[in-house]
């Protein structure tokens, strides 16, 4: 009985989609799979998730054996809201003695992970940060990078609007 077991898990590891499903990739934020399609390339025949960024209407074509290695992911449940709130409302990782090409890097870095947790703490610092100085354009552009994520996933997660999303945000800061 032990190896049935062990074979779902096998089985069960790799994450599979289905249309219609929402799913989160990074960078690019939530979207819908449209569609799932075969199309031959060099000869071989693959299948792609057709996913649908539900911002800005963009198709990504996502191979569905790249799944992990792309960090395509399921929006996270609305039970962990309150932890990416406890993220956001964390104290900013003393960023001010670095460079702002430095931390540019590094929180491009965290927002490619895909992970909501760290586009929240990229989202937090440069927030927490642009209350004391003026931020740097690419600074700016990723403070509305991180915060368009996290808006578009929290909400979807919690099934509210983006506008209300945004407030709510807002509300842990003050």
């Amino acid at each position: 009985m032990g190896e049935k077991t062990k074979v779902r898990e096998v089985t069960s590891t790799k994450k599979e989609f289905s249309k219609g499903d929402l799913a989160v990739y990074p960078a690019h934020g939530v979207g819908y799979i449209e569609s799932i399609e075969s199309k031959e390339i060099n000869g071989d025949t693959m299948n792609f998730y057709m996913m649908k960024i539900v911002e800005n209407g963009m198709v990504i074509m996502i191979p569905t054996s790249n799944v992990e290695s792309v960090g395509l992911r399921d929006v996270i449940p609305e039970t962990e809201v309150a932890e990416v709130y406890k993220v956001m409302q964390e104290k900013a990782q003393g960023a001010d003695n670095q460079t702002w090409n430095r931390r540019y890097r590094e929180y491009m870095d965290k927002i490619k992970t895909g992970s909501i947790y760290d586009v929240a703490e990229v989202f937090r610092d440069l927030f927490q940060l642009k209350l004391e100085k003026d931020l740097s354009f690419g600074e700016r552009k990723l403070l509305d990078t991180a915060q368009n994520l996290l808006v578009q996933e929290l909400s979807t997660a919690k099934d509210i609007d983006e506008k209300a999303m945004m407030q709510e945000i807002e509300s842990l800061f003050n």
